[in-house]
């Protein structure tokens, strides 16, 4: 997709607070410190339009994006920092459940996993919340730039193996660095949205 507008729209906690619910969104999901922003500023090409911080656990809002006024970005706070006081997570915990559950146009999750290391309780939690909710998701393993092909194709099926992926749903590589998987990334979006589009004009 040629990225001709990426714009922040606001930032909220509680579905009261959300922007209408006008344009399909694709919320980006993970565990702190797992690269959503980083992704998020190399699919549209712009190096500050989510917030990166090398502290986890910084970002604690949900953050509204409008991609080329067609689509929406969302960047869910991350979960799993073992240093942020136990009533703070469940708050963030409580925060993404009710976005998830509750958001009507969201219409694809990004899971965001660091292929550098296993998926974690919080992970498998998430993976398990989103298929009972029948939730579509993209899986997304960040920091492939620390392995070479052979490594990061090895880590990939353990990851898989972990994750029990469903047939057909392969996890896409990516690096924020080298921006590798990027491309993929962008289709795979493209794909389900026109999907979506197509099956909403089957007449009911």
């Amino acid at each position: 997709m040629k990225i001709t507008s990426a714009e922040f729209i606001k930032s909220a906690v509680w579905p009261p607070q959300y922007p209408p619910g006008v344009l399909p969104e694709i919320a980006f999901a993970g565990r702190s410190n797992v690269g959503k922003s980083s992704l998020l500023n190399t699919l549209v090409g712009r190096k500050k339009l989510a917030k990166t911080s090398n502290t986890p656990g910084r970002t604690q809002l949900i953050n509204f994006f409008t991609i080329n006024e067609i689509i929406s970005f969302v960047d869910l706070p991350g979960y799993g920092f073992a240093k942020v006081a136990q009533s703070v997570q469940k708050d963030w915990g409580d925060m993404i459940e009710s976005y998830l559950r509750e958001r009507q146009n969201l219409a694809l999750v990004v899971f965001i996993l660091d292929l550098r290391r296993d998926p974690s309780p919080d992970d498998l939690s998430l993976r398990d919340w989103l298929n009972t909710y029948r939730i579509p998701c993209l899986y997304i393993l960040t920091k492939a730039d620390k392995f070479s092909n052979n490594q990061a194709i090895a880590r990939l099926r353990a990851v898989e193996h972990s994750l029990q992926l469903p047939a057909g749903i392969k996890p896409i590589l990516f690096s924020a660095k080298t921006q590798k998987g990027k491309d993929v990334i962008w289709l795979a979006i493209e794909n389900h949205l026109s999907l979506l589009e197509n099956r909403q004009m089957i007449p009911t």
